[in-house]
């Protein structure tokens, strides 16, 4: 094969990771999987993907791709993916703009001057500008970790639980549970949110990362009731780590999203904690990323994706048809309360795994009838997963969710859980 071949080729390569992020698919189909994987890595790392690019073309040109027709057509569609990359890039940097307002639009125009002097002067730290240019890189030489702590009185490997904090010490900090995510049948605490749990910890808090037991093996709701005696051990112990009981935040992703919202949806009820019914499992925020919070599909937001029939066959092990109110218990869509903590609801524009629309409705339902501020911020061109490794997307809304969050700190501290208002 020619260069100009060879090169024309090669662009029209990249030239498709780069349509593919702008257009993912969202149908399930035998090509959905290396689209959504495609995507991701194009979007979040665009710079890194126009870098590879200029490396091709320099090579090829070098070697004498120019010299035909085909060498020049794969120069110009090169630089019209090169142009739509930087697009990339771009709209990547107004992520800080697009979470500032969701955050004044729920919070109140002037609530970062209603944050704590500690919470504030941290917001002026950011983070090392390394993590850019090393995405995965997913270490804080200021954070300590202590891991697989039992949460549980059993033998269940499942039931352990990872500790971040400060090495510098931080009595009485907050806390954050995180929640990984897996469709309910995969993951690890260590493999999810952890620039926001380095971040977090780094400055001050004390985060906690909790695995739970996995469908099919599980059945729902066993994997709430694990979560809920994760936060039954934090409770009792996470002072000796340097934290504050009685001041706990939830966040996670996907699946994750998902039982986040329902811990927040859920206090002290008696169905989730089996054993430990007086523990109080309540919560002061909730942050879901791209969560999925209807599972009875009542907007018809389920694309084609077969997330019903999985969550029938694997999950549930029952059919929605038959047991029409198991499946509403367990969305956040129809548990919301006017008692609901603040909530702060972030999900991809783009996303081809959870769909948006399903997020813009549970928002909708949130603002109608809970009491509490709901910040919403929709992320143009994010896909799923977008905050698993370092990106420009990723830093703006890691700090956005420390701004929130230092928010709620930031009451508790001026009303503490169980005083009047």
């Amino acid at each position: 094969m020619s260069w100009p071949w060879a090169f024309l080729i090669v662009t029209l390569i990249g030239a498709w990771f780069t349509f593919n992020a702008y257009l993912p698919r969202l149908r399930r189909g035998a090509t959905s999987v290396p689209s959504f994987f495609a995507g991701w890595l194009t979007g979040e790392l665009a710079a890194h993907h126009f870098a590879w690019q200029v490396a091709a073309t320099v090579f090829f040109v070098w070697m004498g791709a120019l010299s035909a027709w085909p060498g020049w057509l794969g120069l110009g569609i090169t630089l019209a993916s090169w142009a739509a990359l930087l697009g990339m890039v771009l709209v990547a940097n107004r992520s800080a703009d697009v979470v500032e307002t969701a955050l004044r639009s729920a919070l109140g125009s002037e609530y970062d001057s209603e944050l704590d002097r500690e919470r504030a002067a941290g917001l002026e730290r950011r983070a090392p500008r390394r993590h850019l240019a090393v995405p995965f890189l997913l270490y804080d030489r200021d954070v300590a970790v202590e891991r697989n702590i039992p949460y549980a009185d059993d033998r269940d490997r499942r039931h352990r639980l990872d500790v971040y904090r400060p090495r510098s010490g931080a009595p009485g900090a907050p806390v954050l549970l995180q929640v990984h995510g897996g469709a309910w049948v995969i993951g690890h605490k260590r493999q999810q949110a952890l620039p926001l749990l380095n971040h977090l910890a780094a400055r001050g808090w004390i985060c906690v990362a909790a695995n739970y037991r996995l469908s099919p093996k599980a059945t729902f709701p066993d994997h709430l009731v694990d979560l809920k005696r994760a936060i039954a051990w934090i409770r009792t112990h996470i002072a000796e780590h340097g934290g504050d009981p009685d001041f706990l935040a939830v966040t996670g992703g996907s699946a994750g999203g998902h039982l986040t919202a329902m811990i927040g949806l859920t206090p002290n009820d008696p169905e989730y904690q089996p054993g430990f019914e007086t523990v109080d499992t309540r919560v002061d925020a909730c942050v879901p990323f791209y969560g999925v919070y209807d599972w009875t599909n009542r907007f018809g937001h389920d694309h084609g994706n077969g997330l019903g029939s999985f969550l029938e066959r694997v999950v549930m092990k029952r059919s929605l048809a038959d047991h029409p109110e198991d499946f509403e218990r367990a969305s956040p869509i129809a548990r919301v309360r006017p008692d609901a903590p603040p909530f702060f609801v972030i999900h991809g524009s783009h996303d081809s795994l959870a769909p948006v629309g399903e997020a813009r409705d549970f928002v909708r339902v949130l603002r109608e009838k809970s009491n509490a501020p709901v910040a919403y911020a929709e992320l143009p061109l994010a896909q799923h997963a977008f905050e698993v490794f370092h990106s420009l997307r990723t830093r703006h809304v890691v700090r956005g969710v420390e701004r929130f969050l230092g928010w709620a700190w930031s009451r508790h501290v001026e009303t503490p859980r169980g005083t009047a208002a």
